[in-house]
């Protein structure tokens, strides 16, 4: 059985170390054209073949409602960052692909971003950063 204090401990020590590099790496978005959830329906949608992705698959993503999902996605289709359409495979479904000004607003703050992670990830070496990737990928109930 797993000792409840301990188990308590490590919980409230990943939360709070959640929220600080969270804190943290939000500060890339704050003179950005681009919201964070903004960059993250494009980080999934660019990362897609053809740039589109199933709107399912953007929601399943996201840390929000299936609503929340959708009324983002249709602000980024007002601001020409999306296209959004049907899925031909799947009449309830619909396709979400990146514009390339949604390309090219993901692509300029990505190389940030990007860099101020791997600065702050930086204070592990690649086997702690294995370890804590197998670990929250086990957490989270995923295969590692």
């Amino acid at each position: 059985m797993t000792n409840r204090h301990l188990a308590v401990d490590a919980w409230e020590s990943l939360f709070r170390a959640q929220h600080e590099v969270f804190t943290e790496i939000s500060d890339d978005f704050r003179d950005s054209d681009l919201a964070q959830a903004e960059y993250d329906v494009l980080l999934t949608v660019t990362r897609a073949p053809g740039m589109t992705a199933r709107l399912r698959d953007v929601t399943s993503l996201m840390l929000v409602s299936q609503p929340s999902v959708s009324r983002l996605v249709d602000r980024m289709v007002a601001r020409g960052l999306v296209t959004k359409c049907a899925d031909p495979d799947d009449g309830r479904g619909a396709l979400v692909r990146a514009t390339e000004k949604g390309a090219a607003a993901f692509r300029k703050i990505a190389t940030q971003h990007a860099r101020t992670i791997s600065e702050r990830m930086s204070r592990l070496d690649e086997d702690e950063l294995r370890q804590l990737r197998d670990l929250t990928s086990k957490l989270r109930g995923q295969d590692c």
